[in-house]
């Protein structure tokens, strides 16, 4: 069966267009009060929190409508960070976590992700339970049971201490750094979480407008923080996403340290001090063949799980495994959060630093990085791999003159109208050649 609101992520598209209309917004709180709502009391509780994307508050009062109307009470907590949405609701025993965010995406889309009462993102079969819930509709519940709404007015002070607690208190003494909130959720925490563990910072991205989230700034956009780590004479730059559930790394010459190597350094850091279960570090089929390498010579295993970190969650559980993320910046801490935390991670790598007296630079130049090339091309339609003529010979014919000395990764992307295309290889000029000739053929296939 395959989903008709669900993707990878959650919900997502444009803003004030199905399926992120108001509607649907409605629909989907009624649905998440029948499916999760008794399951742990009569009158069941949701957190509530969102980005600071202006259509943030359409969905936030239609999802709060629906719950109400089926007798949920609400929490609502305003702008916060994804994670802190998923441990609030686990801290608060409530039945699950609505976040309203399309995380990375520009100001036009937004999104609605859903978590358990445990904190942890909902497995497919919920998901079809909910999906059938809003087919299936129903009357609300009787005057009498309607939920009522509350404004959590110590939630930020909630995560914000629950986050400084994962390290030592004024651990960050010393340091010097820049943050990048995205003008995104995190943009009144992360600056004063990090100020109150010692560090001295200087900010950006913190003047949110409601249509500025992510705009050349934050995490898809490195290049700003490594200006500004340079301009400031910083020793490490720290770039948050919308919703702050990744984060990317600049050191202090302002080069952009990635998820793997983030992934890397502490894994070893872990196992030196007999904290890295099993051994073992969850990545995805997107992380560099430079994290393998250098990870087998330290006797660290690598598990590798699709694209997406739900997948390395779900793994990450099922092996019991503590360290794990993707490229991209969703760096899991298992031992602390449920889900990508961009301040817990940037908290432990900077401690990281303050205890060996190492550069960030230094710590990152534990592995090897091969020659590697992502592209995102727009696509008119996504017609399945197998279906296209060209692109899927083209796939075979990378794989055959690689070997296992390179990769390519082609895939659709989940949250987007869009195909991403990967291609890792020894040499720069075998990426260059690869990656131009698979564009070119997915862009004649899906948009000709």
């Amino acid at each position: 069966m395959k989903k008709k609101l669900f993707g990878t992520d959650g919900i997502r598209g444009e803003a004030n267009r199905y399926p992120i209309t108001a509607d649907v917004a409605l629909q989907v709180g009624q649905a998440v009060a029948r499916v999760l709502g008794t399951a742990r009391s009569r009158r069941g509780r949701a957190v509530l929190g969102k980005d600071t994307r202006i259509s943030g508050y359409m969905l936030e009062h239609a999802i709060t409508s629906g719950l109400l109307s089926m007798g949920m009470d609400v929490l609502e907590v305003g702008p916060m960070p994804t994670p802190a949405v998923a441990h609030l609701t686990r801290s608060m025993g409530a039945d699950c976590g609505i976040m309203i965010t399309a995380s990375h995406n520009p100001a036009g889309d937004n999104g609605i992700k859903i978590f358990a009462a445990d904190g942890f993102k909902l497995p497919d079969e919920v998901e079809f339970a909910i999906e059938a819930a809003i087919t299936a509709g129903g009357d609300g519940v009787t005057v009498d049971r309607i939920g009522k709404a509350y404004r959590l007015d110590d939630a930020r002070g909630r995560y914000i201490e629950f986050a400084k607690g994962s390290i030592d208190n004024h651990a960050l003494r010393g340091l010097r750094v820049v943050v990048d909130c995205a003008n995104g959720a995190a943009y009144s925490i992360a600056p004063l979480i990090l100020r109150e563990l010692g560090a001295e910072v200087m900010e950006s991205g913190v003047a949110p407008d409601g249509l500025n989230i992510n705009e050349n700034c934050g995490a898809m956009h490195p290049a700003n923080i490594g200006r500004l780590v340079r301009e400031h004479h910083a020793d490490a730059g720290i770039a948050l996403d919308g919703d702050a559930d990744r984060v990317i790394f600049c050191d202090a010459d302002g080069r952009e340290v990635n998820g793997d190597r983030i992934i890397g350094m502490v894994a070893l850091d872990f196992k030196n001090r007999g904290r890295l279960a099993g051994d073992t570090v969850v990545v995805t089929g997107m992380s560099n063949l430079g994290l393998h390498r250098a990870m087998k010579q330290h006797g660290i295993r690598i598990e590798v799980t699709d694209v997406g970190d739900r997948y390395v969650i779900e793994r990450m559980r099922e092996g019991g495994f503590n360290v794990g993320g993707e490229q991209s910046g969703h760096i899991i801490f298992m031992d602390y959060a449920t889900t990508g935390d961009g301040l817990i991670s940037a908290l432990h790598v900077l401690q990281l630093m303050v205890r060996t007296g190492k550069t960030l630079a230094e710590l990152a130049a534990f592995m090897d990085v091969f020659p590697q090339e992502i592209r995102s091309l727009p696509v008119a339609r996504k017609i399945p791999l197998a279906q296209l003529e060209a692109l899927p010979a083209a796939i075979e014919a990378c794989h055959a003159e690689l070997g296992e000395s390179g990769r390519t990764i082609v895939r659709y992307s989940g949250t987007e109208n869009k195909i991403r295309i990967l291609v890792e290889a020894e040499e720069q000029l075998r990426v260059n050649h690869w990656i131009d000739t698979l564009c070119t053929i997915a862009s004649r296939e899906l948009n000709g």
